[in-house]
């Protein structure tokens, strides 16, 4: 599988949700407020917990897409779908930590630059995603792998972790 189709997918769907959006509303909207005026000890740790925030994301977002390509054999965009159902690593804890990875980034980002219009943007952000993973994404899922992905929807919640890993 060529790096292409996953950087493709990647710069037009998380990369705009993480970069470019929140960019633009810095710019236009909000002017960032970096470590949210504290003064003292108060602004490093606030950057410091927007870091944190931001790198569990990414983090999150690389093991995903590895998963994606190595299990999958596919891409996260819609366009590029995965052949075969991914369970494992993070996916057997929720259904959906590529969501999880870009929420984390966005409230990273909102947490690090101090913008409630940020936080605005991650609620409008899983908002959208709720009605495309109920409408779409789930009902796709079903009419490709049928009984694995129900079986598997019955035991992994969509947007909070299980505790401990669900095994087929």
């Amino acid at each position: 599988m060529s790096r292409w189709r996953h950087a493709r997918a990647i710069a037009l769907l998380p990369g705009n949700v993480t970069i470019v959006v929140p960019a633009l509303i810095l710019l236009l909207v909000e002017r960032p407020s970096v470590g949210w005026g504290f003064e003292g000890l108060g602004a490093p740790v606030v950057v410091l917990l927007g870091a944190v925030f931001i790198a569990a994301g990414v983090a999150l977002w690389v093991w995903t897409v590895r998963l994606l390509a190595r299990i999958g054999q596919g891409t996260l965009a819609a366009w590029d779908p995965t052949r075969h159902l991914v369970l494992a690593g993070p996916y057997a804890h929720v259904r959906n930590p590529m969501i999880t990875a870009v929420a984390g980034v966005l409230l990273g980002e909102a947490i690090l630059f101090g913008s409630a219009a940020l936080l605005v943007w991650a609620g409008a952000f899983l908002a959208i995603n709720q009605a495309y993973f109920l409408r779409y994404e789930e009902p796709g899922l079903e009419r490709r792998f049928g009984e694995e992905y129900r079986r598997y929807k019955r035991h992994v919640p969509r947007w909070i972790p299980r505790r401990r890993a669900w095994t087929p």
